[in-house]
């Protein structure tokens, strides 16, 4: 509990003195939250933080679309804070911030669609278990405090620095809750693959933080096959939507992101399967004819293919480019129910940085 006087810090600088319900309306009603009650983040509380890091408070991580708003290390700290993080996973959310602020990630675009594209997070490597965050059942739900603050205070951290006001500049039609918090760790130690982070050329040891537009999440329950090929039939099929066809003519944004569960994987495993041949499963089997769009959309596929120099115009659906831009990450825990997770379909490379001090 705080004292009934008691000096508090917004994102902004703005100083008051005032009691914690006090401070919780005003930054609301400022536009500085999420709708859900946030941490006063007082002088003290972000000096706790700032004794995380070796960089200096003022040092700035990047520019955030679409207002360009400077993030520094004082002002990711005040939004982690603000959060709820433990102190010391700063780093991680600084990463984070380094991550999504890279060019192919489209941020700009992120922050602005009408879509429901939002910034997930995915964590490797040692650090991800030191500071408590799960991979494993229930990762992408309720309870666990480093997924839920971390993601919530990159998406702080979108609104207060980046400015994406909703319905003002984040134009989101529908919105979804990964807008609050999406972000967990790989589940490293039920994995039989290598994890995303050593595909991706870091050493198993290093920690990294991943990001990805994010545009979603569809169940894949397949309770009943027992062999691969089944399985991945059912995760093929259940990646192709209609609603998501993109800007380039595919389904999503061209880096889908396949969440397998630890059985599932294990299953995959026991069948011969790693992930280069999963891969090239699901990129020749998840396929949508051009009868499945509406005429309207027919057309304009066709149309775009024609000026673009594409031979078939007829040609099915993909749901990416190249099988290898397929992305899978082992996460959950006890069940044969993975998950589909389609990226921005206005475009949208995840990036993958170390995890500094």
């Amino acid at each position: 509990m705080m004292d009934d006087e008691h000096e508090e810090i917004g994102p902004e600088g703005i100083r008051l003195t005032n009691t914690f319900e006090a401070v919780n309306e005003m930054m609301y009603k400022t536009g500085m939250t999420d709708g859900l009650p946030i941490v006063p983040p007082t002088p003290e509380r972000l000096e706790r933080f700032l004794k995380e890091t070796k960089r200096k408070s003022s040092d700035v991580i990047a520019a955030i679309p679409p207002k360009s708003g400077m993030a520094t290390v004082e002002k990711i700290a005040i939004n982690a804070v603000m959060a709820g993080c433990p102190p010391r996973t700063l780093p991680v959310v600084i990463a984070a911030v380094e991550a999504m602020s890279q060019e192919q990630f489209n941020l700009l675009g992120i922050q602005t669609t009408t879509g429901t594209a939002t910034v997930g997070l995915v964590l490797n490597g040692p650090r991800a278990i030191e500071l408590g965050f799960s991979g494993g059942a229930g990762a992408l739900g309720a309870w666990n405090r480093a997924n839920a603050s971390v993601g919530r205070a990159i998406h702080l951290i979108l609104l207060n620095i980046g400015g994406a006001t909703p319905a003002d500049i984040d134009m989101a039609t529908l919105g979804w809750p990964g807008k609050f918090t999406f972000c967990f760790a790989e589940n490293e130690l039920k994995s039989p693959w290598s994890p995303l982070h050593v595909e991706r050329g870091f050493h198993r040891q290093e920690s990294t933080a991943t990001v990805v537009g994010a545009a979603g999440l569809v169940e894949v329950v397949d309770t009943i096959n027992t062999s691969a090929e089944s399985i991945l039939t059912t995760m093929a099929h259940s990646m192709t939507i209609a609603g998501t066809t993109g800007v380039e003519c595919i389904m999503g944004g061209g880096e889908p992101l396949l969440l397998v569960t630890p059985e599932h994987a294990q299953l995959l495993a026991r069948d011969g399967f790693d992930k280069a041949e999963v891969k090239r499963f699901l990129f020749e089997h998840a396929r949508l004819p051009l009868t499945n769009l509406g005429k309207d959309s027919r057309a304009r596929v066709k149309a775009l293919r024609e000026r673009t120099g594409v031979a078939d115009v007829d040609a099915d659906l993909r749901v990416a480019h190249r099988a290898e831009d397929i992305m899978l990450v082992v996460v959950g825990g006890i069940g044969f129910k993975s998950a589909y997770v389609p990226t921005f379909p206005g475009g949208s490379a995840s990036v993958t940085v170390r995890v500094g001090e």
